[in-house]
């Protein structure tokens, strides 16, 4: 946000109005719809960890510009709980999570299965299941795993999928729905 703003509103004050406010999330970035623009230029995450117990409410985009502090907050929710190993998260896949929770009309957090992951949980995963991707978008900040306990996998996987802007994959039989900024595509039952 540049220092054009003659109102003496602080980026913080700003920040906390739309907070208040805005409940809308929108990609813009190439392949993805633009949903709701008429409802006001902000991005909003709200999810719960059910590893760690921590949840996190936060505007991470607003009127063009990602916050940084916001980010950061993201970056270590989705870090490797296994061993605390952090890593940028790729704002791509952020904002499809967003888009897709807002398409679906929601008030409840995602809770988040598997965000980033190191190379060596994603090693031990693999060797626990023939489900798990060597190269996985999750080993590159690109990736997340989500549900929702009021929608099902299809709704989920459907939103995202509505998007045009990533991977979807369905797992109904684990109950998560996978996302990720990759190319577009889509898997799973």
């Amino acid at each position: 946000m540049k220092k054009t703003d003659t109102t003496g509103f602080s980026r913080r004050a700003l920040l906390g109005i739309f907070a208040a406010t805005a409940v809308t999330a929108a990609p813009r970035f190439a392949n993805a719809f633009a949903f709701n623009r008429g409802a006001g230029d902000v991005r909003r995450l709200r999810l719960y960890s059910g590893r760690t117990g921590e949840r996190i409410d936060t505007i991470y985009w607003v009127d063009g510009d990602y916050i940084p502090e916001a980010l950061a907050e993201i970056d270590h929710f989705f870090r490797d709980w296994r061993n605390n190993h952090v890593h940028r998260i790729d704002t791509r896949t952020l904002d499809i999570m967003a888009a897709a929770h807002n398409l679906l009309r929601v008030d409840e957090p995602y809770m988040l299965l598997s965000g980033y992951r190191s190379p060596e949980t994603n090693a031990m995963l693999r060797r626990r299941s023939s489900g798990v991707a060597r190269n996985s978008r999750h080993l590159i900040g690109q990736a997340a795993d989500l549900r929702l306990r009021s929608r099902s996998v299809s709704q989920v996987a459907g939103a995202a999928v509505a998007c045009s802007a990533g991977g979807v994959g369905r797992y109904s039989r684990s109950d998560f729905t996978h996302m990720d900024c990759g190319p577009v595509r889509s898997w799973g039952a």
